[in-house]
């Protein structure tokens, strides 16, 4: 039997701007905090120490999800509360963790009839699932639940363009999730039924603008990569796909069909260089040898 309530896992790698105001917010909601480090190289691990968190170091695996498995896995809580560092939970949704994981299957079930945006959420999942396959089981108890994203770009949280809810699974049932660890974008696997929590996840990775240029340049190496494990073809057709149609295409998608010109100058450049991904990729494919 597990001794404690909730776990808050990480797997960090040089976090020390964003872990000490991550960890500061869930200090109070944590009966454990796991930290799984790659063996950071500034002050992560210090100030991981600082709140209490028993820390394992090991190294830094391109695929992260294989210490975020590590960090599941030294949890002792019945739930498990998966971070990053960079992401915040604000009081709301602490107090809405505090009651979910309270709760007995039977209400779990009738709280999920009356979330505010339910129809929302679950289209998104209904989304997602289309690019990832099923997510959880129809039969069993509740085992994962996701959580809508508020996306921090340029002074601005995002709230259209298709960037919201940016549902992840944060929340899981100890012993019935799992990463399997074999690729970048995989989502987590939960044995048994997934459900959503209706407040949401602060996430600040794009504080500037230079940080989103460096985030969106790996993004697009992972993209390259995938070009190359599926061989994709070198022709004048996939040329004028990657750099006219597909670009052209959701930029106009995404502002104005997902209704992006609505966050104003942030959701014009978003969906600006999320259209740039495009040709970018292609043309660092083109380049590869």
């Amino acid at each position: 039997m597990k001794k404690d309530k909730i776990s808050v896992a990480l797997a960090t790698y040089n976090e020390e701007e964003n872990l000490g105001e991550c960890l500061e917010l869930v200090k109070d909601l944590a009966d454990e905090i796991i930290i799984v480090d790659g063996s950071s190289q500034d002050k992560t691990v210090e100030i991981a120490k600082e709140y209490g968190a028993k820390v394992t170091i090991t190294n830094n695996p391109p695929i992260f999800h294989i210490n975020k498995q590590k960090a599941l896995e030294a949890c002792q809580g019945e739930w498990i509360l998966q971070l990053d560092a960079d992401e915040r939970v604000t009081e709301a949704l602490s107090k809405e963790i505090k009651m979910i994981t309270s709760l007995s299957d039977k209400k779990i079930n009738r709280y999920q009839k009356i979330i505010t945006k339910r129809e929302l959420f679950l289209r998104h999942q209904r989304i997602v699932e289309k690019r990832d396959g099923r997510i959880g089981q129809d039969k069993g108890e509740y085992a994962g639940f996701f959580v809508a994203r508020l996306n921090y770009f340029l002074g601005k949280y995002l709230r259209y363009g298709g960037v919201y809810p940016d549902g992840v699974i944060r929340l899981v049932k100890n012993g019935k999730a799992h990463f399997p660890c074999q690729d970048v974008h995989e989502q987590i696997v939960i044995k048994g039924k997934v459900g959503w929590l209706q407040n949401d996840l602060l996430h600040y990775a794009d504080t500037t603008f230079k940080k989103y240029l460096q985030r969106n340049s790996k993004y697009i190496n992972l993209i390259v990569a995938e070009f190359k494990e599926k061989k994709l073809s070198k022709n004048p057709i996939q040329s004028l796909n990657y750099f006219l149609i597909k670009p052209i295409y959701w930029f106009f998608l995404t502002l104005f069909r997902h209704k992006g010109i609505l966050d104003g100058f942030q959701g014009i450049v978003f969906s600006f260089f999320s259209a740039l991904r495009f040709p970018r990729a292609y043309w660092r494919y083109l380049l590869k040898k």
